[in-house]
């Protein structure tokens, strides 16, 4: 069967689908991705892009500077207003994506989801949510995408509703747009959500472990376990990282991903003096923000790197708790110390302290060398139920359903 996997963000957005992508096509279907062109170099599968790029409205996201909230109903409003640029240029890349790779059925992760419906239906092929956040309004936790805040039950699920019909307006003139030029008939956004968010599953890539799925979550909802990322083909460390590693006891990992982009020099200090203070050496990574930690012969900084490869050669991981990047620390069954920053990163912040494989959460606002000292201080005394944690998490298979939905259509 040709699948088209569509996707749209960082590279914590893009990742876990290679890894899926890889599986479907070993069972034999002809699987493609479609996302933004500057992850073409990191993707082994057929590749199609689709307009856009995330860094070019992240650094007008709130808290990126470290001097505000990120999170919050007024923060994602603020986000999905910038991000209306992104969204109205993206339906038409999936429309052409479908058309040129001939689908037959497409997987379609959270932000992109609204716009790959109508492209499907005019296709006449299914579809199937494939999503890293349980966006879905729940009782059980309130919206994750305001950082998950729990209001009691009966106000999560108002709270959950009013969050989902927030997002409408970023998506009803791409829409209406995509069905006029689909031959589609025109239809409020509340009307497609009723017709079309239940037709055909959404499968959430995290585990159960992690995250039940919800008490009061429809059929059409299920959660599957984590797609883990594809290995890059003949990768290997550099020869300095492997040098580092051997030189010493197992440093810590500094990485805030596609966060705070172009303020990597405010955050070299803190971290810095938070290493020196706690005494242990640390590999960090530039990211989107370009953070380098100064010269220093117990730091070492590095670019990109697979963290599938390097998590489980450090002691712990400071992380802004994205999806992709949480998913990866708890694999390789380190401690975390989430710094999170904006969207869902609260959420899944908060979600490890209570397992017991994170310290408290320092959102970034709130970074400082003292806290961070501390939190990696405290961090090892976790490792017991970080590695019990990568054990239930070795023992499932995210990809089992999906292949076994494909195989019944």
């Amino acid at each position: 069967m040709r699948v088209l996997i569509v996707t749209s963000g960082s590279t914590g957005d893009v990742a876990p689908y290679t890894g899926l992508g890889q599986r479907l096509q070993a069972a034999g279907h002809e699987v493609t991705l479609a996302t933004h062109e500057p992850f073409r170099d990191s993707v082994t599968l057929p590749f199609v892009p689709i307009p856009g790029d995330l860094r070019e409205i992240l650094p007008q996201a709130h808290g990126q500077d470290g001097t505000g909230r990120g999170t919050g109903p007024r923060a994602l409003l603020r986000l999905m207003r910038i991000a209306r640029p992104l969204v109205a240029e993206m339906g038409d890349g999936i429309a052409a994506a479908v058309a040129q790779t001939r689908a037959e059925v497409v997987l379609l992760s959270t932000v992109v989801a609204p716009l790959g419906y109508q492209v499907a239906e005019a296709a006449g092929i299914p579809w199937a949510g494939v999503f890293l956040q349980p966006v879905y309004p729940t009782g059980d936790f309130g919206p994750v995408l305001v950082g998950g805040r729990s209001a009691g039950r009966l106000g999560n699920r108002l709270m959950g509703r009013v969050t989902e019909v927030s997002a409408h307006p970023l998506y009803r003139r791409p829409v209406r747009h995509l069905r006029d030029s689909l031959g589609l008939p025109r239809k409020g956004m509340g009307r497609l959500q009723r017709e079309q968010q239940h037709r055909w599953p959404t499968f959430h890539g995290f585990s159960p472990s992690v995250v039940p799925r919800p008490s009061d979550w429809p059929p059409s909802q299920e959660v599957v376990g984590y797609w883990w990322p594809a290995a890059a083909p003949g990768w290997s460390p550099p020869a300095e990282v492997d040098a580092f590693l051997a030189a010493g006891p197992p440093p810590v990992f500094v990485g805030f991903g596609s966060m705070a982009p172009g303020h990597g020099a405010r955050l070299a200090a803190p971290v810095l003096a938070a290493v020196r203070a706690a005494g242990v050496r640390a590999i960090v990574q530039a990211g989107w923000s370009g953070l380098h930690a100064g010269d220093d012969p117990d730091v070492l900084n590095v670019g990109p790197m697979p963290h599938e490869w390097l998590f489980p050669r450090v002691a712990t991981v400071v992380h802004h708790a994205g999806a992709g990047t949480t998913a990866a620390a708890l694999r390789a069954g380190v401690p975390a110390v989430p710094v999170p920053v904006l969207a869902d990163q609260p959420f899944w912040a908060r979600r490890l302290h209570a397992l017991g494989v994170a310290t408290a959460p320092i959102p970034l606002s709130q970074l400082t060398a003292e806290r961070l000292a501390a939190a990696l201080r405290a961090a090892p005394d976790l490792r017991g139920p970080a590695g019990e944690m990568a054990a239930r998490l070795a023992a499932e298979d995210g990809a089992a359903r999906i292949l076994a939905w494909l195989d019944g259509l």
